[in-house]
């Protein structure tokens, strides 16, 4: 049985980990019998973008395909930032983590000859996605391993808690503080620890429309950040161009497969616009298909996914999460094409780590959307991040089973926020719409200069410990948007329209970086005014 809120004291562990999707599970499965705790916000299972993926996992394992080629359409898609040593590495290790997340039940749909089936999706040169019943991968792969971790005695699981701060001296870890999730004014509660693993998911929650739960908020990116760890390429926000518009929040999600079986975009006139944008069409790298959705909305002529020729009755069985989502909304995919519009989906930026998931700070480790591995660049190639999930929680597991870690000591009475209180809801509507309409699909240098200077003022100022820590990420993408003068993936600047040559690298920033960007634009209209009056 979980541990509660109610029966947990302040203590000393020896690993936590942050976080209940693919990467937090994983870890903590590969980490057995060391002694883990593993901390969820939501009840295990629920709250982790993983587990709602529809797509499935990249890996080179059928006839004819390899790991070489696997990491060139990751590179190719990547716009000239992914590290290819990085790429080739996890495309290599793909085929025993499969085969993991087999021996812990995973489902994966095989072939009539027993063999794993694996299907195509944008910009893959080869059929190398596994799936589980065509949509179902991530809540399928997330059952499996929750269950797992529930049959394991060496995890500690703590259900309810959210991370608010990490605690560090001397430039390590020490701790963590804690609160219960569902009562933001409740007495914080430390768990002290020399080993730290965040895997808390992403950002998409920062925007007005994102296929991301509630809990992917940007917290531990934030708390990485507030305790100094150098942020990898946070600019970089990949939107998936065919969310459903059924007036929900999150918005569901028309999985990328369907248009690996032939669904078309077309606008509100039938007509299809991808063709005229890129060789590939509707299989064109994400970042393209989304401002062609974008621009068809913002044109007013809709935007739509058509299934109908292509798959028709067979939709229901194949898709049954999406089917399940159009039917809620009162449209049978069958016979009608799907109103859509581009969402925030996946976030390639994050805490820099290193191949090993070690991040600046010592002790700490980052694993899952929250990190930057170097291996998405400026555009995720389309099933790579559970790829990515799953190795790189194995790699952590395997530098912590090698590591000496000290026995923390008791830690002190004084907290980071001793005080909090309930999120004002009214300013995370203005943060979402604010990400939403000016660190979005499209950008320019006035929208982005807005954000920065709205964000840092509620990063100062913000009553809530959960609404500062969303101010501090989304300072973080903003900034380092505006930064960028240049269009790369899925990074698009109206302003600067093209790749220049002098932005061909990542970015690694800090939270003290992008607080002096917000200060350099808070002086900028002081310094306009003196230089008026002295004209």
């Amino acid at each position: 049985m979980p541990n509660t809120i109610h029966n947990l004291t302040r203590t000393t562990d020896d690993v936590v980990i942050v976080g209940g999707g693919l990467a937090g599970l994983f870890c903590a499965l590969k980490l057995a019998p060391r002694p883990v705790t593993l901390i969820s916000a939501a009840p295990l299972g629920q709250g982790a973008s993983s587990a709602w993926a529809q797509g499935g996992i990249a890996a080179a394992i059928g006839e004819g395909d390899s790991p070489e080629a696997h990491a060139a359409d990751t590179v190719a898609v990547g716009a000239g930032l992914v590290d290819e040593a990085i790429a080739l590495g996890i495309a290599r290790e793909a085929a025993p983590r499969i085969h993991d997340l087999l021996s812990y039940g995973v489902p994966f749909d095989r072939d009539l000859e027993g063999r794993l089936a694996v299907g195509r999706e944008a910009a893959h040169s080869a059929r190398r996605i596994v799936h589980v019943r065509g949509d179902m991968a991530g809540a399928a792969i997330i059952a499996a391993l929750s269950e797992a971790v529930r049959r394991t005695p060496s995890i500690r699981l703590i259900e309810g808690l959210v991370a608010e701060a990490l605690l560090t001296e001397d430039g390590a870890i020490t701790g963590l503080q804690l609160r219960d999730a569902s009562n933001a004014t409740s007495r914080p509660i430390i768990i002290a620890s020399r080993a730290v693993v965040l895997a808390t998911g992403g950002i998409g929650h920062l925007y007005a429309v994102t296929t991301n739960p509630l809990e992917a908020s940007g917290s531990g990116l934030a708390i990485a950040a507030r305790a100094g760890a150098v942020i990898a390429d946070p600019e970089f926000v990949q939107f998936h161009p065919t969310a459903i518009m059924a007036g929900r929040d999150p918005a569901p999600l028309a999985t990328e497969a369907l248009r690996g079986e032939g669904a078309v975009l077309i606008n509100g006139k039938g007509e299809r616009f991808m063709a005229a944008r890129h060789p590939l069409a509707e299989l064109a790298p994400r970042d393209i298909v989304a401002r062609g959705v974008f621009a068809e909305i913002a044109a007013s002529r809709g935007a739509f996914l058509d299934a109908r020729e292509a798959l028709g009755t067979r939709f229901a069985d194949k898709f049954p999460t999406v089917h399940a989502s159009c039917i809620a909304a009162g449209l049978d995919p069958a016979t009608k094409a799907i109103p859509i519009a581009p969402a925030a989906h996946y976030h390639m930026g994050g805490i820099a780590v290193d191949t090993r998931g070690r991040t600046s700070i010592d002790g700490l480790w980052a694993g899952g959307e929250v990190s930057s591995t170097g291996a998405h660049g400026a555009n995720r190639l389309a099933s790579n991040s559970l790829l990515e999930a799953v190795v790189y929680a194995a790699r952590i597991a395997e530098d912590i089973a090698g590591r000496a870690i000290p026995s923390p000591a008791w830690l002190p009475e004084a907290l980071v926020t001793p005080r909090n209180g309930a999120i004002d809801k009214r300013a995370e509507t203005s943060l979402r719409a604010m990400m939403s309409a000016h660190v979005g699909v499209i950008r320019d240098s006035d929208g982005l200069a807005r954000a920065v200077q709205h964000f840092a003022a509620l990063e100062r100022d913000a009553g809530s410990v959960a609404l500062r820590n969303m101010a501090t990420t989304a300072l973080l993408v903003a900034a380092s948007a505006f930064t960028r003068h240049e269009s790369r993936g899925a990074h698009f600047r109206s302003d600067h329209p093209v790749e220049a040559s002098a932005f061909a690298k990542r970015t690694m920033t800090t939270l003290a970086t992008a607080r002096e960007v917000a200060e350099g634009l808070a002086e900028q209209p002081a310094r306009r005014t003196a230089q008026a009056m002295i004209a």
